[in-house]
């Protein structure tokens, strides 16, 4: 009992901020702002995301599909960690959402958009900004849109970067092949 009051006392300044942020973003919305808002999140949607890999893999014959089975490895745990914690948490969503299979905790289109800019930068450094900077708008559209709070956010983004970090660790613990020889892959980050 005594756990689950702690837990009440340190999410209630967390949950005031996201209240804060999420007054504050949707009383600043510009029409001028909404169709590129929509376009970021609609990057994130899952066909669109496996298009992208298929791309990779067909287009850049040396590194593409490692690159891609990488990013693959790294999306499906994130996957799996943010629908167990929908689940669990249950959170409605800021514009009044609430169903327990689409819940507001944690942000998918986040933690996937984390996932993949962590790949994409370790196997295209000179790009990593751009990667990273497409990464944060996605995740800010989300709040933007009102489809989430900034702590749904930030929890999002922190899960897809840690599943990113660990797939080529788990990959080679598996006996994946080794990069190509004299060409960085994704895998060596």
């Amino acid at each position: 009992m005594r756990a689950l009051l702690l837990a009440i006392a340190l999410l209630a300044p967390l949950e005031q901020m996201d209240l804060e942020v999420q007054r504050a973003v949707q009383a600043s919305r510009a029409p001028w702002l909404e169709p590129v808002m929509r376009a970021a999140s609609g990057v994130g949607r899952p066909a669109n995301v496996l298009g992208a890999l298929l791309a990779i893999a067909l287009f850049d014959a040396t590194a593409g599909p490692a690159t891609a089975r990488l990013a693959l490895a790294a999306l499906l745990p994130t996957n799996l960690a943010v629908e167990g914690l929908k689940l669990a948490v249950d959170r409605p969503r800021p514009d009044g959402e609430h169903k327990r299979s689409n819940a507001s905790f944690p942000s998918s289109h986040a933690a996937n958009a984390a996932a993949i800019a962590w790949i994409f930068s370790r196997r295209w450094r000179r790009l990593a900004p751009a990667f990273w900077a497409a990464a944060l708008l996605v995740a800010w559209s989300r709040i933007y849109l009102d489809r989430h709070y900034l702590s749904d956010v930030l929890a999002g983004l922190a899960i897809g970067m840690t599943c990113a970090w660990l797939a080529p660790r788990i990959r080679r613990r598996w006996g994946a092949a080794p990069p190509a020889p004299g060409r960085a892959s994704a895998e060596s980050g």
